[in-house]
């Protein structure tokens, strides 16, 4: 870290933001505040523009037009005062397998301007701190994936950057290791750092503390997950079955029921009937010859608003309504 975060400036901001491959365009005129301080996690289907936003806000991609502040410098024109307050971590495992541990951290703290008093004792207490201090002398390449994650995040930290920028960091890692990283970005927020996340995983998402919805490179909607689950519009009734494909089968179509998924082995209905869901729900699955079912009513959590989500996306377009968005913003106030 370089210099003392401004409080008056939000750890992000970008306005108009825009970059096109070809002629796809994977972000386009997005608008975004991230707060300092928060842990905020970007969902979206694959292709919405996540990993080309984070790339352009670590300075990695140029937007060809809009621009992002981070702490008040612009990626643009300021990238040299971006660029140390920043830690980025991409999808991509970017650690020499060939070195060992210990010998990627002193590496990649060099090449950060990490003095050589330092190197040593933060090296020491991040390794510690993620469980890796007894793997010091092992190669990159024969960690596991979990191991190689951290030791892409304790590289990350070694200059001891403001903001986090992590794009998917725990893809195709165990639900052990994902918890036990997420854990370290716990405690990393309660040390005052700010974290930006793209994350697939749901019950990742429940633990950020603002969360934005993007698809083709806008944001649709932003805010806590209770706000967000808030604006899920209906009741949420899961259907278990011993058959749930043909319960899905059953259900779909169904007079009052707005979405209905397989989430394992139980079908989730969005209803928005006026008429009491089970009932009506019993009856479909019955006239369908559909045995064994039961259902019960439960509360809307991230998986349902992302399903609900991505149907309004590649259907009408309507997303969740909010009375007090923002105009053409797409981000809550």
């Amino acid at each position: 870290m370089t210099e003392t975060a401004n409080p008056a400036d939000p750890a992000i901001r970008a306005s108009g933001l825009r970059r096109s491959f070809g002629a796809t365009p994977a972000v386009a005129d997005l608008e975004l505040e991230v707060a300092a301080g928060a842990v905020f996690g970007l969902l979206g289907p694959d292709g919405a523009g996540k990993s080309t936003l984070i790339r352009m806000l670590a300075t990695v991609l140029r937007p060809d037009a809009g621009d992002a502040h981070v702490f008040g410098h612009s990626v643009i024109s300021e990238a040299g005062k971006v660029t140390p307050r920043i830690g980025y971590m991409s999808q991509k495992f970017s650690m020499y397998p060939d070195l060992s541990v210990a010998e990627n951290m002193e590496f990649f703290a060099t090449i950060r301007g990490v003095s050589r008093a330092d190197r040593r004792t933060r090296a020491a207490t991040l390794l510690a701190g993620m469980g890796l201090d007894e793997f010091t002398t092992r190669q990159a390449q024969h960690l596991s994936g979990g191991m190689k994650q951290k030791l892409m995040l304790a590289t990350t930290l070694m200059h001891e950057p403001d903001l986090l920028l992590l794009d998917e960091p725990t893809t195709g890692v165990d639900p052990v290791s994902r918890r036990e990283f997420w854990r370290i970005l716990a405690g990393l927020h309660r040390a005052g750092k700010t974290v930006l996340v793209a994350t697939p995983y749901m019950d990742e998402a429940e633990r950020c503390t603002q969360i934005a919805f993007l698809d083709r490179g806008q944001i649709k909607q932003s805010g806590t997950p209770e706000q967000i689950k808030a604006r899920i519009p209906g009741r949420l009734v899961e259907v278990a079955a011993t058959e749930p494909r043909a319960a899905l089968a059953a259900v779909q179509g169904v007079p009052g029921v707005d979405s209905a998924h397989l989430l394992g082995d139980v079908v989730r209905v969005l209803w928005s009937g006026s008429a009491e869901p089970e009932s009506v729900l019993r009856a479909a699955l019955a006239a369908a010859g559909v045995g064994g079912a039961g259902t019960r009513e439960v509360a809307p959590d991230m998986e349902t608003v992302f399903a609900y989500l991505a149907d309004s996306s590649a259907g009408s377009g309507n997303l969740l309504a909010d009375p007090d968005e923002a105009p053409g913003t797409g981000v809550s106030p």
